[in-house]
């Protein structure tokens, strides 16, 4: 039954995103959400906006929906099954509405935002205040928080909030190639949900699949060639929701008395993006110029110019996740010099690709 729900619910949130996806493609030029060939984006023709709609109205029908589900249909035994077959306990789920509630006013929050900026570009500080805010109430208000051996409520929140900020602007500058920011997420997310399902996370599981639908049925019109631009109305919360997946997964049970390293999973699942914000800010930094000033200098950029083509860019990119995500799922399975290993095959990874970037040839993007 679980098998079958899981499956259900990839479908049809797919089908769901990619109706939207096809609806929001018409819309977007009416509304003005349009992107325009800049001397900072490497696209050359105009392309709509609209796939933030699609994403974050998918997330909402299809988180709505399962609260309307189990609180009228599953809970008073409507639906005719019995609920131990079903694998969740009606209970737990209802008592988590309110953190939900608070979940989809974040993401509402950010969508609302980065719509905005879509429409008349909002300077980068305003957003990033934006971003704080919804972290803070996230991490305190939904209890997205990351315990890491550490006791105090305060610290937790603030590293956690430190967090999303992170993994929400990392997916927001991943944003500047096509395909590339929805097809790393669904990648980390699918690492994410191993995770979920093998310590037993139903909901958490649930959620990450719903989201991998969501990713897929958009990527079917983002993929290189692009018809379609999540936007910052999509990547905010694309980035956010990410994050909250990476917080609230469980990696580490202390009453089994495992080893502790898989709480450091995270990094590792999200080794690609962590790099691309850290070294294009780094070298806009060199630079002299801000690092919230977009240019062609992110990780995709780089890989073109060393002579890839749109889909060999976007390709790479998602073996290199890919490749990171692996082997964090052998975290839970390893001793400490297993889990030094991996990491080290992580570094490895990227500095291949550091390499490769260092000796690209220069040509028009």
């Amino acid at each position: 039954m679980l098998i079958l729900s899981a499956i259900a619910l990839l479908v049809g949130a797919c089908v769901c995103s990619a109706l939207l996806t096809a609806g929001a493609k018409r819309l977007a030029p009416p509304l003005g959400l349009l992107a325009h060939p800049q001397a900072d984006r490497y696209h050359r023709n105009v392309i709509p906006l609209g796939g933030g709609i699609a994403i974050f109205g998918t997330l909402t029908i299809f988180i709505l929906g399962a609260v309307g589900v189990v609180r009228f249909l599953v809970a008073p035994g409507h639906l005719g099954w019995p609920v131990d077959r079903l694998d969740i306990v009606p209970a737990d789920f209802l008592r988590r509405c309110d953190e939900l509630a608070v979940v989809l006013i974040c993401a509402a929050i950010l969508f609302a935002v980065g719509l905005w900026d879509d429409k008349r570009a909002l300077g980068p500080f305003v957003k990033l205040g934006v971003q704080c805010l919804v972290a803070f109430l996230a991490a305190t208000m939904a209890d997205i928080r990351v315990e890491f051996f550490i006791h105090n409520r305060i610290v937790t929140s603030a590293m956690s909030a430190l967090w999303i900020v992170v993994i929400v602007n990392s997916f927001n500058f991943l944003d500047n190639m096509d395909g590339a920011s929805a097809g790393i997420a669904a990648i980390a997310t699918a690492i994410l949900f191993v995770a979920a399902a093998f310590n037993g996370q139903v909901f958490v599981g649930g959620l990450a699949i719903v989201f991998i639908g969501t990713l897929l049925g958009f990527l079917l019109f983002n993929f290189p060639p692009a018809s379609i631009f999540m936007g910052d109305a999509g990547s905010l919360v694309v980035g956010f929701f990410v994050a909250l997946l990476t917080l609230r997964t469980t990696y580490y049970q202390q009453d089994q008395s495992g080893p502790w390293y898989p709480v450091l999973m995270p990094l590792v699942v999200m080794a690609v993006p962590l790099y691309d914000l850290s070294s294009v800010t780094l070298l806009r930094l060199r630079q002299g110029r801000s690092p919230f000033v977009g240019d062609t200098q992110h990780f995709s950029h780089r890989l073109r110019r060393g002579g890839l083509t749109d889909t060999q860019t976007v390709l790479m990119l998602y073996l290199a996740t890919l490749c990171c995500g692996l082997g964090a799922t052998f975290l839970y399975q390893v001793n400490l010099v297993g889990a030094v290993l991996i990491f080290l095959q992580t570094f490895l990874i990227l500095a291949i690709i550091a390499i490769f970037e260092s000796t690209r040839r220069e040509r028009e993007i």
